[in-house]
């Protein structure tokens, strides 16, 4: 880490809208390139001297976290839930991006996870050591298939029975024929740190974490 250097990772899509207010707060303003839809550029400067920011994935912000090549990043709790990194701490929940992550099956299989009638289930999704885990505290014998996107068709393709992925409103899985039958767990954005950087510069990490809490308690005052 180059001194006084920072570096943000910072995922795409929905996550980004809510997160911008809370960027503005802080005071981490991006280029005006970070708004274009047409960029192409994935590093972006900021109106702070030595602060960089990354833009990715969400799984691939908390990887770049955990190998210390970002030095703070906003991820959701269920790629933090797959990955179980050692490396990375969450200090803060954004309280954005909120829905959960859940078991979801054909409609004509009904509206309930009926135990009772499964022994062993093929699923999709994108969480496959978080669904295995809670498949496995069930009693259940689950092979998961990891697939990055289109989980949904899974089942209509006849690549799984089930599906675990996240719910927001409901409305993709209805359109694909398909409903939630059990929640896995709530889902919201974190601001997570590397655990060495922290250590090693805690006074500037540790003043970012507060920047952030700040803002948060500011916006529910």
């Amino acid at each position: 880490m180059e001194k006084d250097s920072i570096i943000f990772a910072i995922p795409k899509g929905r996550i980004l809208e809510e997160l911008r207010p809370i960027m503005d707060s802080v005071n981490l303003i991006p280029d005006s390139e970070f708004d274009h839809d047409d960029s192409r550029k994935l590093r972006f400067a900021t109106n702070i001297q030595n602060v960089s920011i990354i833009r990715s994935r969400a799984f691939d912000v908390a990887t770049f976290v955990a190998f210390g090549s970002a030095h703070l990043g906003i991820t959701g709790s269920d790629v933090l839930e797959e990955h179980s990194y050692t490396d990375v701490d969450s200090p803060l929940d954004l309280g954005i991006g909120k829905c959960s992550l859940c078991v979801a099956q054909p409609v004509e299989l009904g509206k309930e996870f009926n135990l009772s009638t499964i022994s062993h289930l093929r699923v999709a999704t994108k969480y496959p050591i978080t669904a295995k885990r809670f498949f496995s505290g069930l009693g259940v014998q689950a092979e998961c298939i990891k697939i990055g996107g289109a989980v949904e068709l899974a089942p209509q393709l006849g690549l799984s029975t089930h599906i675990v992925d996240l719910v927001s409103t409901g409305r993709t899985l209805q359109e694909n024929g398909l409903v939630a039958v059990e929640k896995i767990m709530d889902v919201s954005a974190r601001l997570i740190v590397n655990r060495a950087v922290m250590k090693t510069h805690y006074t500037l990490i540790n003043g970012w974490v507060e920047k952030f809490r700040s803002a948060l308690n500011g916006s529910e005052a």
